[in-house]
């Protein structure tokens, strides 16, 4: 629970540093900056006493670190300009019906009719979230939900295809180089399409992107990672349900994002669905 309610932060922080003026690829590249010797020395540490990777590996590390991390991040970064913390969270916790879909698309796997059901129910929730924000004033909502959309579903590819290497080198050595892999890129990014002086932002920022890579990025990725050790991946999928919920909370408090019948009945719809999925899994 702590894991997910910190993981759940980062939209949070985002929306507030945007508020300073800064772009995504400037806020992006200060998270992965900070966060870069926090996965560098959890690959280190995960890596004692193993066998170097093949070249093999070093492919599948950079092509998930591209896809699992780099990509689904500058998405997601992308994405908060333009709509809700609530809807942002909601979208990206879609994640284990995207699998499902990805499991169905690439290696002919059966979904059942009751998890094409709760698929059904936690779309309907989505979108009763998403027709809402269309309301709102504000542009480019459709634009935010699509590019978060699409980040979702870069972290489903990057689930659907991690499980060969997570059983040959473990989850904490995959996740601290894949990570390390993507803070790299994210800082290249920000080298090739910004000048150097774009890096001077307001001292707020600095310091939001700070939290953000440690309380709501390496720290949760810790935790949830024990949490799996501990009670299994399925229950802490479950568990993990608080994560909308806090966000949604903390943006109503934090941001003054609207917290009203609309929000909550999507959220109860797709944390309904996402729990049927996920039961179905475990």
């Amino acid at each position: 629970m702590a894991g997910a309610i910190a993981f759940s932060g980062k939209a949070i922080i985002v929306k507030l540093a945007y508020r300073h003026g800064v772009d995504a690829v400037t806020l992006l590249m200060y998270r992965m900056l900070f966060a870069l010797p926090i996965f560098a020395a959890m690959a280190w540490w995960a890596s004692r006493g193993k066998t170097p990777l093949a070249g093999r590996d070093w492919l599948g590390v950079v092509w998930l670190g591209f896809t699992g991390y780099y990509l689904s991040s500058f998405l997601d970064f992308a994405g908060l300009q333009y709509v809700s913390a609530a809807l942002e969270r909601l979208v990206l916790y879609l994640n284990p019906t995207l699998v499902l879909l990805l499991g169905w698309m690439l290696y002919g796997k059966r979904i059942s009719r009751p998890q094409a059901l709760a698929m059904a129910v936690s779309y309907g929730g989505m979108l009763l979230v998403f027709g809402h924000e269309l309301s709102l004033p504000g542009p480019h909502t459709a634009l935010g939900a699509l590019l978060v959309l699409l980040s979702a579903v870069s972290y489903a590819v990057y689930m659907s295809y991690s499980g060969e290497l997570v059983h040959r080198l473990g989850s904490l050595r995959l996740a601290g180089l894949a990570t390390t892999v993507a803070c790299l890129l994210c800082i290249a990014q920000f080298a090739v399409l910004r000048p150097l002086s774009a890096a001077q932002v307001a001292p707020e920022v600095i310091w939001l992107s700070l939290l953000n890579a440690t309380a709501c990025t390496a720290l949760p990725v810790l935790l949830v990672m024990m949490a799996i050790e501990r009670i299994g991946a399925g229950l802490t999928a479950q568990t993990g349900m608080v994560g909308p919920m806090s966000t949604i909370l903390m943006g109503a408090l934090i941001l003054g994002e609207p917290l009203n019948a609309w929000v909550i009945a999507g959220t109860v719809l797709v944390l309904g669905g996402v729990f049927l999925v996920t039961r179905r899994k475990a």
